[in-house]
């Protein structure tokens, strides 16, 4: 992964370092922060990449410089990975990079998740500021989907971790220390395969694939 750290790095700060990405430009710092904190829990933790196998299909929400969708796809080309970004230049530049970077199993959409139908079983990735409760709310699905929240240390003092959103209930809450020493939770959520009465208008994710 280093190499494709580096080859990752280079395409940020160079074809595309107007678009401001990510500020963590050092490259010992870059694949610390970006790539291993993207790629840890999934490498760590049995129950995100036994999940992310079986399914094959993958949504990752508001990946801002590509981050974890780039890295959890270059370990995983046999799974379809989609991504959701509600900004359109990212959007499109994560896509670029993603060519750039032979992952033909990556796709990028300017949309937000709140208006996609997940029609088929998928798990889905959040890395971005936001409560999970909130965000759960937003996901539209009658099938078997599995949501998986990076978060930092201080998770417990910014918001509660509700047992049931909906139809979302909680599987896990795990503490990890990366070798960095840095400390992060992944906490995961299973549908319960209820079918939500959904919006108008919503897209098929099967659609996007």
């Amino acid at each position: 992964m280093r190499k494709f750290s580096d080859e990752y790095r280079e395409l940020i700060f160079g074809e595309f370092g107007s678009l401001n990405l990510t500020r963590i430009s050092e490259p010992d710092e870059f694949y610390d922060k970006q790539i291993i904190d993207s790629i840890y829990p999934y490498q760590n933790i049995g129950l995100f990449k036994e999940k992310v196998q079986a399914l094959g299909k993958h949504i990752d929400i508001g990946f801002g410089g590509g981050f974890p969708l780039l890295p959890l796809a270059k370990l995983n080309k046999e799974v379809s990975f989609v991504g959701f970004e509600a900004r359109r230049k990212k959007a499109e530049a994560v896509y670029k990079i993603a060519q750039k970077l032979s992952l033909e199993n990556v796709k990028t959409y300017h949309t937000r998740v709140e208006e996609i139908f997940i029609d088929e079983p998928a798990t889905i990735s959040f890395k971005a500021v936001g409560k999970i409760s909130e965000f759960l709310r937003k996901v539209y699905t009658d099938s078997e989907v599995w949501v998986f929240f990076y978060k930092g240390p201080n998770l417990f003092e910014l918001e509660k971790v509700p047992e049931k959103v909906g139809i979302f209930n909680k599987v896990l809450v795990e503490k990890y220390s990366l070798p960095s020493g840095q400390i992060r939770h992944l906490v995961v959520y299973q549908s319960k395969n209820v079918p939500r009465r959904t919006k108008k208008n919503l897209v098929n994710l099967s659609e996007l694939l």
